[in-house]
């Protein structure tokens, strides 16, 4: 008997149930990782030497005063009763107060996310065109001095962690040649889309490491196609080139890269962190910094949990969009 499962065509709405088991799932998923992150960083936070009390009042503060600080923020109760209470806070919509300014932690998130979301969307349009262009440039021309050029280019750059890139941009554009400042600092009633010379250290610095990935997925997948019968008769038939490109090599190469290069905004998080901490970008991973040295463990965990939220998000973009251009991930398994 002839095994036809493969070949067996998918029921209407069998790609919705399977869209909605997946979501479920990956929510689920996600929600565990999100509580693992808080707790993590709980047990870090609590492992560090010093806390919040002692870190406000400074080395010199006597062993009386440190201990009436703790009690004012509820230091001197168990960290596991701490942890719960904040838990609990959280699932309310509630991030908590910070122990060092006293001021709610989503005010303090809220004031620099945007500058975040700034810089990564301004990578993010730069990181898409140029990505997709020079991976197709490189696959359509693959064994080329084009091809060999990128491919070259772009090996290096991956090797390359983000802080040193950041380092040689800033000592080659900013010190010797003084094009741009050197650290990323607003000024009273400044803002990011009125200064934008800060913003080009940190982009240009996360864009050599993802434009350097992201081209390679694209290349990758356009070799795999343009090398196919399907594309080969094209040309035979004297199909242009331009056409070629645009009927045959890109509708089927890029479906599958896509869900990938959504998966890669979660690497871009980290990125972002650290370039925002090499430039002094007055973004997230200050307010991280700032409350990393503070002992201040309602913001650092309020921080994390972004942080881990982007991270979930992001893979569950690139399994839906790889369940939704894949109609095989939709038949029911």
């Amino acid at each position: 008997m002839t095994d036809t499962t493969l070949d067996a065509p998918a029921t209407p709405g069998s790609g919705q149930g399977s869209l909605r088991s997946l979501l479920a799932r990956r929510l689920l998923t996600g929600v565990l990782v999100l509580a693992a992150v808080s707790a993590i960083v709980f047990v870090a936070t609590e492992a560090a030497p010093g806390d919040a009390a002692a870190a406000s009042l400074g080395p010199d503060a006597d062993p009386a005063s440190v201990a009436a600080r703790r009690s004012e923020l509820g230091l001197d109760r168990p960290a596991l009763v701490r942890y719960g209470d904040w838990l609990l806070t959280v699932l309310r919509g509630d991030l908590g107060t910070s122990y060092v300014s006293g001021s709610p932690v989503s005010e303090l998130i809220a004031d620099r996310v945007g500058n975040s979301l700034v810089l990564a969307g301004v990578t993010l349009a730069l990181l898409v065109p140029l990505a997709v262009g020079l991976g197709i440039w490189a696959g359509l021309r693959a064994g080329g001095l084009p091809d060999r050029l990128i491919s070259t280019t772009t090996l290096t750059l991956l090797s390359v962690p983000e802080f040193v890139t950041g380092t040689i941009l800033v000592l080659v554009l900013a010190v010797e040649l003084d094009l741009l400042p050197a650290v990323s600092l607003l000024g009273p009633g400044q803002s990011l889309l009125g200064s934008p010379e800060i913003l080009v250290l940190p982009v240009v610095t996360l864009l050599v490491g993802c434009l350097a990935h992201n081209a390679r997925l694209v290349r990758a997948g356009v070799v795999e196609v343009a090398a196919g019968d399907a594309v080969t008769t094209a040309r035979l038939n004297g199909v242009p080139e331009h056409r070629v490109v645009l009927r045959y090599v890109l509708p089927a190469a890029l479906p599958p890269v896509i869900p990938l290069l959504a998966r890669y905004l979660s690497l871009l998080v980290g990125g972002a962190l650290v370039a925002e901490t090499l430039f002094g970008f007055p973004g997230i991973a200050s307010v991280l910094v700032q409350a990393s040295a503070g002992r201040d463990v309602p913001t650092v965990q309020a921080v994390a949990l972004l942080v881990g939220l982007v991270t979930v998000l992001a893979n569950l973009l690139g399994d839906v969009l790889g369940t939704v251009l894949d109609p095989l991930r939709r038949i029911p398994q």
